[in-house]
């Protein structure tokens, strides 16, 4: 089925989801606006770089594609295709936004009294990557995503929490506040190759069971979950190339290589800082020092 098959199926309203469109323009517009004209109504705000914008606008991008592009339609039939949406949300897209926020910006528009020590508790390491990794196993048990497909409340609840659990799993690595920068390259290393076996189980169970586990993709979904309505929806309404157990398999695959992917690059740029360090010469500056 192609875009233009999607459109005419489910609506431009369901397939492209305009008012995530519209808020991704706004995201963008204060971003650039707040480190570009208005920088300078910042005390301590100094210019942001090429390759920090860069990163916030791929990270903007991969939100939309994410929640509001048609891979959330195709996501509702293909289980497959819902690991994917769930490894950009979750893996890269909180990876880029951080990458390409200023310090100064976080500073002066949330680091306030009572947010800045809630922060660093829920960013300590322990507490971040066991918060991430358990609740992303959690939603993924067959009884709790077959309720939030056909819930769209819970659905967007569930994205929510996930999504403010990654941004903090991926602080004591990428921190744009140095304050709460704690970890030192070999620590980062270790943090990183941690996140990967916790969340290899639940990778493995998806990939290696012997039965379809999730209800939805065999029997097909009942309710197309957008970020900002739903609407009913039958498995009449897309072809599904794939029988649910070979798609949940390639799932499964999918997140693993993506976390891998994701997971390997972040590695080998901590250990070319931490390298460039023990031979003292200076690192590009993408991960804040």
């Amino acid at each position: 089925m192609n875009l233009i098959d999607l459109t005419e199926t489910f609506g431009f309203r369901a397939t492209w989801n305009p008012e995530l469109i519209l808020l991704t323009a706004l995201i963008g517009l204060a971003y650039f606006s707040l480190t570009g004209p208005l920088r300078r109504t910042f005390p301590e705000a100094k210019p942001v770089t090429l390759t920090q914008k860069l990163s916030f606008s791929i990270g903007l991008l991969l939100f939309y594609f994410g929640m509001g592009s048609p891979l959330n339609v195709a996501g509702h039939f293909l289980f497959s295709a819902h690991m994917l949406q769930q490894s950009i949300l979750y893996l890269m897209m909180p990876l880029l936004l951080l990458a390409g926020t200023p310090s100064w910006l976080i500073r002066s528009l949330f680091y306030r009294k009572g947010l800045k020590r809630l922060l660093r508790v829920a960013s300590h390491p322990i507490t971040a990557i066991l918060l991430f990794n358990a609740l992303f196993s959690f939603y993924h048990m067959p009884v709790m995503l077959d309720m939030a497909m056909n819930n769209l409340a819970m659905h967007n609840l569930i994205h929510l929490v996930l999504l403010v659990t990654a941004i903090l799993m991926w602080l004591p690595v990428i921190a744009p506040i140095p304050e709460i920068h704690r970890l030192s390259e070999l620590q980062k290393l270790a943090y990183i190759f941690a996140n990967g076996v916790l969340i290899t189980p639940a990778c493995a169970l998806i990939i290696f069971s012997e039965t379809a586990l999730y209800s939805t993709y065999v029997n097909g979904p009942s309710m197309l979950c957008a970020p900002f309505f739903s609407a009913p929806i039958d498995k009449s309404m897309f072809a599904v190339p794939l029988v649910p157990l070979e798609d949940q398999r390639l799932g499964g695959i999918i997140m693993k290589l993506l976390q891998e992917l994701t997971y390997g690059s972040v590695l080998a740029y901590v250990f070319a800082v931490w390298y460039r360090k023990e031979k003292n010469q200076p690192d590009d500056g993408l991960i804040p020092q």
